[in-house]
């Protein structure tokens, strides 16, 4: 059964959450999330068929003059004999296995996991009442979403899921331009409705307005989703922030919070750009972070890729090294590291990104104590080099040294991440420098001993400059974790 708008607002009407700001403030961020620190995000749909550029395929497969047009053209045919609707059949992801892709995510040392339900183009990857244009009834024919949530509780982690429905809106509009399969008429629960004009730089207002119809259908996709698979957190894509989504998103928060109330387990909504009042959900910044560490939770997604969130056959890949650094600074100023994977379109995982999955779940193995649970210390890092403020910004190669390091809290003791040590033997951590009255350390206690994670006990000593720490890298460089026992 659906649940209908009135239903939902009914709902919120009698449970402790109302749809409204000051109502909805009174949102926690989960305890479960904030130790778990590392998460995995996959993005995988029709979109990857082509295994072309990025996972915008579907839009721009219909903007004259882009790379996605003329290679459709070429590939597939004009647009108007083979639309992005003709990848359904083409979808069959035969080398689907959903324990085989959560098994190699816990072995990557991920506590969650968010796979996309439904992206931009509007293919639903789940069982559903709304649209025919689902995985379960068209292409694999399997109840993709519904899969992946048995898998992911049977390996222990946490089941979570993201819905880019919102900018449907206008997605799949410049087919109109030419022509092509996107035409009118179009009616609520086709594949490619609306189809409206794309609002450029209208990210707030747009004309045309989002309809009544439009949002009510956006509202009941995304409590369905609530409904049968009852995620323990949400993450929402750009465009909610859009002014014609404000009573919408309180709606939907009031009737997540409620719902995970009446369960027994707390649910949290990811959101970008503001999309929610602040104190609401838990900001997400995407492919950035912040210089220092915040006094609010939040979460940082990136993906092992700079230039694309599904799997293509142009693929500039992130190194194993840049991927872990972000992690150590995103948990170092209080945040969390969402990672994204794109499986191929066949539903297998590429060679290259299983390695580096464990590599990285290698790395955690060992120096994953000052990771998982942890907090922020008194000082977040320490160093020349720092990412700038915002999203986009770990686009901008840093080249990070042995002077950058990350710190955090757990078990009672402070532990220093050295980001890259470039084959150094030693590291002085500023922060724990000789006592000065003109210049009084971070740190001035009692220390008990040092130990390099996975190394044992180390030798150190305290000086002007700080403490110069006795270290061991390995071959690639990987930052390395150093526990100082306090006394």
């Amino acid at each position: 059964m659906v649940t209908t708008v009135e239903e939902i607002k009914k709902y919120n009407e009698q449970g402790p959450f109302k749809a409204n700001w000051e109502s909805l403030s009174q949102f926690e961020v989960p305890k479960w999330f904030k130790q778990a620190k590392f998460g995995i995000f996959t993005h995988w749909g029709l979109y990857t068929v082509p295994e072309y550029r990025n996972e915008w395929y579907s839009r721009n497969m219909y903007i004259q003059g882009y790379p996605e047009y003329e290679h459709h053209r070429k590939t597939y045919g004009p647009q108007d004999k083979f639309g992005y609707k003709d990848f359904i059949p083409m979808f069959t992801a035969k080398k689907f296995d959903p324990q085989e892709w959560v098994d190699i995510f816990k072995r990557a040392g991920a506590k969650y996991y968010f796979p996309v339900a439904e992206h931009h183009d509007g293919f639903q990857m789940y069982r559903s009442e709304i649209s025919h244009y689902n995985a379960y009834e068209m292409g694999p024919k399997r109840d993709i979403i519904g899969e992946l949530k048995t898998a992911t509780q049977n390996a222990g982690l946490h089941f979570c899921t993201s819905n880019h429905r919102a900018e449907h809106w206008w997605f799949m509009s410049h087919g109109r331009e030419f022509k092509s399969d996107i035409h009118d008429p179009m009616k609520k629960g086709d594949f490619y409705w609306p189809a409206m004009p794309e609002p450029y730089n209208q990210a707030l207002f747009s004309d045309p307005y989002p309809t009544t119809e439009y949002l009510d259908d956006w509202l009941m996709r995304v409590v369905e989703i609530i409904d049968r698979y009852q995620p323990e957190m949400l993450y929402f894509d750009w465009w909610i922030q859009h002014d014609a989504f404000k009573p919408y998103i309180q709606q939907l928060a009031a009737y997540y919070y409620n719902k995970g109330r009446e369960l027994g387990f707390p649910t949290g909504i990811c959101f970008k750009y503001d999309g929610m009042a602040f104190d609401t959900g838990i900001t997400d910044v995407e492919r950035g972070g912040f210089a220092t560490a915040k006094p609010f939770y939040w979460q940082t997604d990136t993906a092992i890729a700079n230039n694309s969130w599904c799997y293509t056959n142009t693929l500039e890949y992130k190194s194993v090294n840049e991927i872990l650094i972000t992690l150590a600074d995103v948990v170092s100023k209080n945040g969390n590291l969402l990672l994204n994977v794109g499986p191929k379109a066949d539903g297998s995982i590429a060679d290259h990104d299983r390695q580096m999955l464990e590599e990285i779940g290698d790395w955690l193995a060992v120096n994953g104590e000052g990771i998982y649970g942890s907090s922020p210390w008194k000082l977040s890092n320490e160093g020349p080099t720092n990412i700038k403020e915002g999203m986009f910004q770990d686009l901008s190669a840093l080249h990070y040294g042995v002077k950058d390091i990350r710190y955090t809290v757990n078990h009672g003791s402070v532990y220093a991440y050295v980001l890259n040590p470039e084959g150094q033997k030693q590291a002085t951590l500023t922060a724990f420098h000789e006592f000065d009255e003109k210049n009084e350390p971070p740190f001035h206690g009692v220390i008990k001993s040092v130990e390099q994670l996975g190394q044992g006990e180390t030798t150190w000593q305290i000086k002007p400059e700080g403490m110069v720490v006795n270290i061991k890298p390995d071959a690639a460089n990987h930052p390395v974790g150093i526990k100082i026992n306090l006394k």
